[in-house]
C-alpha cells in the first residue's frame, strides 16, 4: 500500500489533471470562442456583420446603414465553410483538442491509480504521469496558435460572414475586428492545471529520492563487522 504522502499528492494531482478535463469538457461544448465584427458593403448600403463562434456552432447578426438587414442566423461552423484551408485548420483544432482532452483523462486515472498502488517502475507510474500531462498541455498550447493563426491571418470570420451573407462583399476600407471569448481563455487554464500536475508528481519524486539517499547513508558508513553480523 502507498504511504499517506504518496497518498495525498497523488490525489491532489489526480484533482488538477481531472480539472483540466472538466474544463476541457466545458469550453468544447460552448461557442464562446471568437466574437468578430465583419464590414460589409453592397452597391446600396454598407453595415457590419457581428458573429460569434466557438468550435462547431455560432450565431450570427446583420447590421445595415441603409435597407433591411437579413434575420439573425444560427450556423454549423463545419457546414457552413467551404473545403477550404480555414476549414481544414479548424479541423486540426479540434483534432488537438480531442487529443488533449484524451490525454488529460489518461492523466487522471493514471495519478488516481498511483494513490492507491505503487507501480514506480512501469509506464503506469509518474512517467506515464509526466507524458500524459505534457502532451496534453502541450496539444492545448498547439489549438491556441493554430487557433489565433486561422482567425486573424486566415480569415476565417471573414469566410464564415461571405458564406452566411453572399450578396455582401467585404468593405475593404475598414479592418474586421476580433474578440475572443472565455473559452479561448480557458486553455490557459487547462495548460496551468496540467503543469502543476507534473510539478506535484516531480516534487515528490525528488522527496523519495532524497528519502532513499538518507537512508542508504547509514549502511555506507556503517563497521564492517556490525554489517556482517
Amino acid at each position: 500500500m502507498p504511504t499517506t504522502k504518496k497518498t495525498l499528492m497523488f490525489l491532489a494531482s489526480f484533482f488538477t489533471s481531472f480539472g483540466s478535463f472538466v474544463v476541457m469538457c466545458v469550453i468544447l461544448g460552448n461557442r464562446e470562442w471568437i466574437s468578430s465584427i465583419v464590414a460589409i458593403r453592397d452597391s446600396s448600403s454598407n453595415g457590419s456583420i457581428a458573429i460569434n463562434y466557438g468550435l462547431f456552432h455560432g450565431h450570427s447578426t446583420q447590421e445595415l446603414n441603409h435597407g433591411l438587414a437579413e434575420p439573425d442566423k444560427d450556423f454549423a461552423v463545419l457546414g457552413t465553410l467551404s473545403d477550404s484551408s480555414p476549414k481544414t485548420l479548424h479541423l486540426v483544432v479540434i483534432l488537438c483538442l480531442v487529443v488533449s482532452l484524451s490525454t488529460s483523462l489518461l492523466s487522471s486515472g493514471f495519478t488516481f491509480y498511483n494513490s492507491i498502488s505503487n507501480p514506480y517502475q512501469t509506464f503506469l507510474g509518474p512517467i506515464g504521469v509526466f507524458t500524459w500531462s505534457g502532451l496534453s498541455a502541450s496539444f492545448t498550447f498547439l489549438a491556441m496558435i493554430l487557433c489565433v493563426g486561422n482567425v486573424q491571418s486566415n480569415n476565417l470570420s471573414e469566410d464564415l460572414a461571405q458564406t452566411l451573407y453572399p450578396h455582401y462583399s467585404p468593405a475593404t476600407d475598414r479592418r474586421t475586428t476580433h474578440r475572443y471569448g472565455y473559452s479561448f481563455w480557458l486553455m490557459l487554464l487547462i495548460i496551468l492545471l496540467n503543469i502543476i500536475t507534473v510539478v506535484i508528481i516531480f516534487f515528490y519524486q525528488k522527496a523519495r529520492y532524497q528519502q532513499k539517499q538518507e537512508e542508504r547513508k547509514p549502511m555506507e558508513y556503517a563497521p564492517k563487522d556490525g554489517i556482517l553480523f
